[in-house]
């Protein structure tokens, strides 16, 4: 068996795997970017779909740009009835993550003209991609509690639309710009693994939607998205300011992971979850106080004592779930909206992969056995293949 370089670091863990100036981390000071701008001044300011563009194409819109970009997506919110029609097929248990990746990788049957080298190709994708995923998830919720979809509103912007379509109502101003702040700080993060996943399957110059398939599937994992969910499952389990200690101190004894707290790029506490705690406060004032609220804020304040000095503070998923449910998305679409927002860092990704692209092939570290003979299978036995003598 041949010895493992010393090289070598499981999970590539501080292992640069490209180039990049689409995001940027500073996970000693707490500061993320996007294209040099400040997540604060962006979820203060922009709108995700500005967002989007800057993140794409690398600078802000124009103000007429930016009315083109929002038109366009808009007049692209529609899917094919053929797409409903597999939105019905599939299992009302099934969960919408699973959804969402077959009805992205769908729309690759639709639109499988593939011009990668064309810029006016790569817009299309890109407004076809963010435009039909909000509806397509919709839909599924929809669906799957036995109604019709509601179909998207031309007059309404792209986080009010989403609300909608969810419960047929408009939602109310301060709801819908809460939830378009939430879009943006989920918008993109460096080279996680599903934005990874979509470098790799963009190398193969496949086309946007099965590079948007692949993330998908990959931010579905238990390691990856679903964290906020889980922040609430823990939240209820405490149930109340008074048993946070002791919850806190067995999980610390036990060795047990606290969910929403802890970033292998972070050093301090997520700057997105400082946003959102702001955004959390606001939501409640206006509509309603959460008591899981107070939960999680003595537990961010024992916490902090406890594991501080081992860098461990709340991530983004810390107070995302208490947001989405005073918003009043279900607890299984809190993954999928991660997704729907992180589509546009993933196609940003996917337009940077093309301008510079050399198809991954990492190498590997063997461990297995060296060269053998070949046991005919009469003289095989048990499990291990070895002769019987």
């Amino acid at each position: 068996m041949s010895e493992a370089p010393t090289g070598f670091r499981p999970g590539l863990e501080g292992v640069p795997a490209t180039q990049s100036a689409i995001s940027n981390i500073d996970g000693q000071q707490g500061i993320l970017s996007y294209r040099g701008y400040r997540i604060e001044d962006l979820a203060a300011h922009s709108t995700f779909l500005e967002t989007a563009f800057l993140l794409i194409w690398g600078e802000l819109p124009s103000a007429e740009g930016l009315r083109e970009f929002q038109h366009d997506v808009q007049m692209h919110r529609r899917v094919s009835f053929r797409i409903r029609d597999m939105l019905k097929c599939f299992p009302s248990g099934g969960h919408p993550m699973d959804a969402l990746q077959s009805s992205a990788a769908s729309l690759g049957l639709f639109y499988s003209n593939r011009a990668l080298d064309d810029e006016n190709y790569i817009r299309g994708a890109v407004m076809r991609l963010l435009a039909k995923i909000p509806t397509m998830l919709a839909a599924f919720h929809m669906i799957r509690r036995g109604q019709d979809p509601i179909q998207p509103r031309d007059d309404l912007p792209y986080a009010s639309n989403f609300l909608y379509m969810l419960t047929e109502r408009e939602p109310d101003p301060l709801a819908a710009r809460i939830f378009d702040a939430c879009l943006v700080l989920h918008a993109e993060h460096t080279l996680n693994a599903s934005t990874f996943s979509a470098r790799v399957t963009a190398s193969t110059l496949t086309d946007p939607y099965a590079v948007v398939a692949s993330a998908v599937g990959t931010l579905a994992g238990p390691l990856h998205g679903g964290a906020n969910e889980d922040v609430l499952l823990m939240l209820e389990e405490i149930g109340s300011e008074e048993r946070v200690e002791n919850y806190l101190d067995e999980a610390i004894s036990a060795k047990r992971k606290i969910m929403g707290f802890g970033h292998r790029e972070y050093k301090v506490k997520d700057p997105r979850a400082t946003i959102l705690q702001g955004l959390a406060e606001t939501l409640f004032t206006r509509f309603g106080h959460d008591r899981m609220y107070d939960v999680a804020r003595r537990l961010e304040a024992l916490a902090a004592e406890k594991l501080g000095p081992k860098g461990i503070y709340p991530n983004v998923d810390f107070y995302s779930g208490l947001v989405y449910r005073k918003l009043g998305i279900p607890t299984d679409l809190f993954t999928p909206v991660f997704a729907l927002s992180r589509a546009a860092g993933w196609l940003a990704h996917w337009k940077e992969q093309l301008g510079a692209n050399r198809i991954y092939r990492p190498t590997q570290i063997y461990t297995g056995l060296e060269t053998r003979n070949w046991v005919p299978t009469e003289q095989r036995s048990g499990h291990n293949g070895e002769p019987t003598g």
